[in-house]
């Protein structure tokens, strides 16, 4: 059989101390990727000179004009290790480092879509990758009704393999020809929720995704999922949970629940964010309503 190859894509954004750990954690794998793409946000620190530095690497940079988000980020380069040709590609964040074999155990897994187990740097078991996503129930606020951390204490109680419902875009790899069937990730979230959909798209095709116990990155910062939601980044939290309803919501009730929970947030809003998260929540689903398809950038390449 032909060995496969991979390419990895980082994307970075003015992190350049946390992406030359992530390529230090690159160099020493065990099973050396193909090539690494580093889509670089229109970083403004010193990245260019670290980037620059790495001659020990096979790296394709590309420098963004403006701040395109991880979706923008990671749409730019799945699409070209995708042109590239190679075999399967490894979406990764510049704040983990692999163990050494990572990518070994990943590319000896005879499977189209795979995700990591990821601990802190205390070495507790922080993978949120959801063992449901229910889109069915129209009661369940969060769809996210179990995942690998609070279904399994340690990583010593995982099996081998368990199948996922949704995945990050830090660790998550895929074959080419599940690009080839659904497509990219839709850079129109910006931030949040892009990985989410695209998992659904891919279990939808008829992929399942499986996180592999022996598979490690350790996250080199606190795993903080609890953002200011009358803030700007609450505007993208709101409008993506929507986008993901109204796109794949299974009944009518789920697809009608965005406007439920923006009711509510406008609601309770002069006891919890003020006018702040009001104002987001309603924008949220004014924006989310124009953002029910595919954007046409994210479909599978003809």
């Amino acid at each position: 059989m032909r060995t496969e190859t991979v390419a990895v894509v980082i994307v970075t954004l003015n992190r350049a101390e946390l992406l030359t750990r992530m390529l230090d954690g690159l160099a020493a794998q065990t099973r050396r990727p193909d090539a690494i793409i580093v889509v670089d946000n229109a970083s403004t620190d010193h990245t260019r000179e670290v980037l620059d530095a790495r001659t020990d690497l096979p790296l394709h940079v590309t420098t963004t004009e403006r701040n395109v988000g991880g979706a923008g980020g990671f749409h730019i380069g799945m699409r070209a290790a995708y042109d590239g040709g190679w075999d399967r590609i490894w979406l990764v964040d510049d704040d983990v480092v692999p163990d050494p074999d990572c990518l070994a155990v990943m590319m000896g897994t005879d499977e189209a879509c795979l995700m990591v187990v990821r601990d802190d740097l205390e070495g507790h078991l922080v993978e949120k990758a959801a063992l449901r996503f229910d889109l069915t129930n129209p009661l369940a606020i969060r769809p996210k009704t179990a995942s690998v951390d609070s279904t399994y204490a340690t990583r010593a109680d995982l099996p081998e393999r368990v199948e996922v419902e949704n995945v990050a875009f830090e660790g998550f790899m895929v074959r080419r020809e599940v690009v080839t069937t659904v497509g990219f990730p839709d850079p129109e979230f910006f931030i949040f929720y892009d990985d989410v959909d695209f998992a659904i798209r891919a279990r939808r095709a008829g992929f399942h995704i499986w996180a592999l116990r022996d598979a490690r990155l350790v996250r080199q910062l606190d795993f903080n999922q609890q953002h200011d939601l009358a803030g700007w980044k609450g505007f993208y939290m709101f409008r993506n949970l929507f986008v993901v309803h109204f796109r794949y919501g299974e009944n009518v009730l789920v697809r009608l629940k965005p406007f439920l929970i923006a009711l509510v947030v406008v609601l309770l809003s002069p006891v919890r964010g003020g006018r702040g998260e009001a104002a987001n929540v309603i924008r949220a689903i004014r924006s989310a309503r124009g953002m029910r398809r595919l954007s046409g950038s994210a479909a599978p390449p003809r």
